[in-house]
């Protein structure tokens, strides 16, 4: 799979050095698909800072997770750090494997940016109405 030259430079522009070791150890294609997902997340939430949290890099916004990407032997996870975010997509995720808390995103295709968009907009939303 070949990355984006956008999404590509702008992942490899901004990657912390906690994050950039996470991604160097990664298995092919996982880690193209894992760093497509980087990219569109950070095109969706540029203001995002990066850590690494429960093993995964995390994306945060204000000090509050947004979501976390996994590489694992037969899927890529896309992990929104809320039980209710991916019950709200039925329809959307019809084709995916999901768990409460996951879903599991084909080594080889990434998440669209249209699909990555709800789904982070839907977390922010929970996190305001929190505020």
């Amino acid at each position: 799979m070949e990355i984006g030259f956008i999404n590509y430079t702008l992942a490899m522009k901004r990657m912390p050095t906690p994050v950039s070791a996470y991604f160097k150890v990664q298995p092919s294609p996982q880690k193209e698909t894992a760093l497509e997902m980087r990219g569109r997340i950070l095109e969706i939430i540029p203001e995002a800072t990066e850590i690494i949290k429960y093993g995964m890099p995390t994306f945060e916004v204000d000090g509050q997770a947004i979501c976390g990407l996994l590489v694992n032997k037969k899927h890529v996870g896309f992990y929104p750090y809320s039980g209710s975010v991916l019950a709200q997509f039925p329809d959307l995720l019809e084709k995916f494997v999901t768990t409460k808390g996951s879903l599991h995103v084909p080594v080889d295709k990434p998440l669209s940016k249209s699909i990555l968009r709800q789904l982070i907009k839907a977390r922010l939303v929970q996190l305001k109405s929190k505020k």
